[in-house]
């Protein structure tokens, strides 16, 4: 078990960083995931754990647990109010800003994709931070928090992430390129804003 990446922590909170390929919460299999390691680390502190939100497994980054069921309720009730921001290396150029705006279906097979009606609305704004050869760094901001919603909309307007075979993507990687590094939010007891920050370099993966 690598040592657990924690960001921030007081005693209401935990915010720790997820490596690819880890689940967040366990599943039928018995898989290892962030929430056992988390909860190995507080109980040794004779704390409690509670999972606020989710990344998906191929996604690294920020994710944040509560240490009450009362902070993790307040958390929830205001997460329309958390800002969250990813950023995303895609395959070929993308030279403006820009927004991705339709609805997303998830048919049986677990697969979402793009419709104009039919599922979810969603909407991602997309800001370029940095352009290679043949590819873009991308900073995404979540307007809405739907599953599978950045790697759905980046495929739909022709640029899969890196690493994303399930939607399409050409260009081999070791991973999803796709990484959670920014969060900010007001504390649900104190009241102060909290910002924090977990940067990845793509080229030393």
């Amino acid at each position: 078990m690598k040592k657990l990446k924690i960001l921030y922590e007081d005693k209401e909170l935990i915010v720790v960083s997820k490596p690819a390929k880890l689940l967040t919460i366990k599943d039928n299999k018995g898989s290892r995931n962030l929430y056992s390691e988390v909860y190995d680390y507080l109980h040794r502190k004779h704390e409690k754990v509670f999972i606020v939100h989710r990344l998906d497994k191929d996604t690294s980054g920020i994710v944040l647990f509560a240490k009450s069921e009362k902070v993790k309720k307040i958390l929830q009730e205001e997460w329309d109010k958390v800002t969250r921001k990813y950023l995303a290396l895609v395959e070929g150029n993308i030279n403006k800003n820009g927004e991705i705006e339709t609805y997303l279906y998830e048919d049986k097979n677990h697969y979402v994709y793009v419709t104009k009606d039919k599922g979810k609305y969603a909407k991602t704004l997309y800001e370029v931070k940095r352009i290679y050869k043949d590819k873009t760094e991308l900073i995404i901001t979540l307007v809405t928090g739907r599953k599978n919603q950045i790697r759905a909309h980046l495929a739909y307007i022709g640029h899969p992430i890196i690493g994303d075979k399930k939607y399409d993507s050409e260009m081999k990687a070791s991973r999803l390129m796709l990484h959670a590094y920014f969060i900010e939010f007001k504390h649900p007891i104190s009241k102060k804003v909290i910002t924090i920050i977990d940067d990845v370099d793509w080229l030393a993966k």
